[in-house]
């Protein structure tokens, strides 16, 4: 026994989703189980399957039609016209048309029909999961080397499989449709790993224990670096000193337990810090009354540089 596994990841700017995906995965796995050899039909961008259009239905005792809805349409027909000569099932489907109506298949379990609804079958998937790793860039700058940090993220993103999520912390204007700091930093505390350009990038995820790989894109090191080393946090790397390998060791470094545990420490280390910092601030400031004696030289910089008192209209 041999059967064709078709969906809509069969043909051609049919819009298939990840549902459809693992729902096949478990049709597949059941046929195998009920003694039955396998080919499933896609179209690209996937791979590794059988197409449709070239396959022999005569090789199949059965075609299985997999997910998602199923109606009198042209598609639905180039299958079933295809396929009439074997058993034909469908398999977790949406089917609008009463059955009483149309019911082309000799094996029917529906997603939901006229004769009643079964729980979608993507329940029973086991896919593994796979990092979630939020990317955090900041914006062309002088002195900086955004370019170069960019595009070896963008290697380091695409070596492996893993869940990107575009993260802005801009508020002026926000590419990845966030609209305030509570947003910003709630996302950034979600990920299980962050890479990042950015200062506040690194600061925030620390902060919520999560660890960074840390791109500082001045040559040398700059801000960046330095708040790194002043909490004490390792995965952080200079624009002109960046390295593939060493990139994919951080990044394996991020994703594990310990690394999650050293953002706490840095995080907890920083608090410790600020706590003083926060005294300070409180008793030095109840001192100053007046201004300073660099009064004088705050207002000739600004003017040099453009300002106009009001009082000179």
């Amino acid at each position: 026994m041999r059967a064709l596994i078709a969906g809509w990841f069969s043909f051609e700017n049919s819009d298939f989703t990840a549902g459809d995906l693992l729902a096949c995965d478990l049709v597949s796995e059941w046929l195998e189980a009920a003694g039955f050899s396998c080919d499933v039909s896609v179209v690209a961008p996937l791979s590794g399957g059988v197409d449709l259009s070239e396959v022999d239905p005569k090789q199949y005792s059965h075609a299985v039609f997999v997910c998602g809805p199923f109606m009198k349409n042209a598609l639905e027909a180039r299958f079933l016209g295809e396929f009439a000569d074997c058993a034909v099932i469908g398999v977790n489907l949406s089917l609008p048309v009463p059955l009483s109506d149309w019911n082309p298949f000799d094996l029917l379990v529906e997603r939901d029909s006229s004769r009643g609804a079964h729980p979608d079958i993507t329940f029973l998937s086991n896919q593994a999961k796979v990092p979630v790793v939020g990317v955090c860039l900041v914006e062309p700058y002088g002195g900086a080397i955004v370019e170069v940090a960019n595009a070896a993220i963008d290697q380091l993103l695409s070596s492996r499989e893993m869940a990107v999520v575009r993260i802005d912390t801009r508020l002026d204007i926000n590419s990845t449709g966030l609209r305030t700091k509570s947003e910003i930093e709630s996302l950034l505390g979600r990920m299980d790993a962050v890479v990042t350009t950015r200062l506040h990038g690194t600061v925030l995820a620390l902060k919520n224990g999560v660890p960074a790989l840390v791109i500082d894109p001045e040559p040398g090191g700059a801000r960046i670096r330095r708040q790194a080393e002043t909490i004490g946090w390792p995965a952080v790397f200079t624009v002109d000193a960046l390295e593939t390998r060493g990139l994919q060791r951080a990044l394996d470094y991020c994703l594990t337990q310990e690394a999650r545990a050293k953002a706490r420490e840095c995080s907890e280390r920083a608090i410790a810090i600020l706590a003083s910092v926060r005294e300070g601030f409180i008793n030095d400031v109840k001192g100053i009354r007046a201004p300073g004696t660099g009064r004088r030289n705050r207002k000739e910089f600004a003017i040099e540089h453009g300002w106009t008192p009001r009082d000179s209209a």
